[in-house]
């Protein structure tokens, strides 16, 4: 591992199902690993941005066992190299899971930066700019979030609320509140009311600052990590925590777990052009259209057809006079349903499996 403390360790979550993406996301390959909106997966893109030496260090990445061969194939894809890839036993939410990885850092004070690994940020420039204007207040034990500028009430999304200006930082804000997803009246009363950001779920923080959070504020799930890293077996650059220690960590995100109870925490707004990805409404919100605002991938052939996202693997799918459907078609599966609605496929998931018991 790198000594050099000015370095960014990128540290990416790649755990997760992913079946609000379902068909085409799923158990065995969750959407992370998919190649949705062009010939990187969102795993790839998250390393990708993350590549300039003078900035960042190798990362530190952290998922499921299931899916470790999956990962080393894709870093190797793109000639990236994990300095450490941890596997989680067990699934407990992101406050473990990046509790981990802090561990894992050889020096007690290196900079983290912990992204999912299944969003999509376009504006690389923006982000890496934002990272950058926040490494000041983050080495001064500031533990950052970074928040989108919204462009509309979103409802899918939580939000951050600024409070005053850091002093001595030029874009980061005091996090005053951080707001659970709203509905849409109160996701409107926040835009009027300007200073409320979509909470993106990255953060840039200390190791060590964030594990004294975690001691602070959740002392039992810090014992069960660190108990799970001190009997970790190792193989490589693989680390395998221990099941048994690590299943006694209450499962639970890192907002709830330490950024909402924690001191010293900044929101650094970006404008980034930041999407989750988290629906296939949203996957077709981003994703290139043609004349008649169809957002087509795969063999796919429409006539008299509009404003439909079409995704079709290893099938062909062909369309006559339907306007605003998502169609999704892979091997023996095929989902329809109408645009604005996929918040329901977890339900279609669940029928699936019933059916398969």
């Amino acid at each position: 591992m790198s000594s050099n403390n000015d370095l960014v360790i990128p540290t990416i979550l790649s755990g997760g199902s992913g079946t609000r993406l379902w068909p085409l996301s799923n158990d065995q390959h969750p959407k992370q690993f998919l190649n949705l909106i062009g010939p990187m997966s969102m795993f790839q893109l998250t390393l990708d941005r993350c590549k300039q030496s003078e900035l960042f260090d190798l990362p530190i990445v952290v998922g499921g066992t299931k899916h470790a061969d999956l990962a080393e194939e894709q870093l190797t894809e793109i000639g990236a190299q994990a300095q450490a890839m941890i596997l989680e036993p067990c699934a407990r939410n992101t406050a473990p899971a990046i509790a981990l990885a802090a561990l894992a850092c050889e020096k007690p004070n290196a900079l983290m930066l912990v992204m999912p690994s299944d969003h999509l940020i376009k504006n690389i420039d923006a982000f890496q700019a934002a990272v950058t204007a926040s490494l000041p207040i983050a080495k001064a034990r500031w533990m950052v979030t970074f928040g989108v500028e919204p462009t509309a009430p979103e409802t899918g999304y939580g939000y951050i609320e600024q409070g005053e200006q850091i002093i001595g930082s030029a874009r980061s804000f005091s996090a005053k509140t951080f707001v659970e997803k709203p509905n849409l009246q109160n996701a409107e009363k926040m835009l009027d009311a300007g200073g409320f950001h979509w909470n993106a779920g990255i953060f840039l923080f200390r190791a060590d600052v964030y594990l004294d959070a975690m001691k602070k504020h959740a002392p039992e799930m810090l014992a069960a990590v660190t108990g799970s890293m001190e009997k970790a077996r190792r193989d490589g650059s693989r680390i395998f925590p221990d099941e048994d220690c690590f299943a006694n960590a209450p499962s639970d995100s890192i907002d709830y777990a330490v950024m909402e109870k924690a001191e010293k925490v900044a929101v650094t707004p970006m404008r980034a052009e930041w999407s989750d990805v988290g629906s296939w409404d949203s996957l077709y919100e981003i994703t290139q259209k043609d004349s008649d605002q169809n957002a087509l991938t795969g063999s796919v052939g429409t006539m008299k057809s509009n404003r439909n996202l079409i995704h079709a693997k290893d099938v062909t799918v062909r369309t006559y006079g339907v306007e605003d459907l998502i169609i999704v078609a892979q091997d023996n599966e095929v989902m329809v349903i109408r645009r604005g609605e996929s918040q329901h496929v977890k339900e279609i998931v669940d029928l699936a499996l019933k059916d398969t018991e």
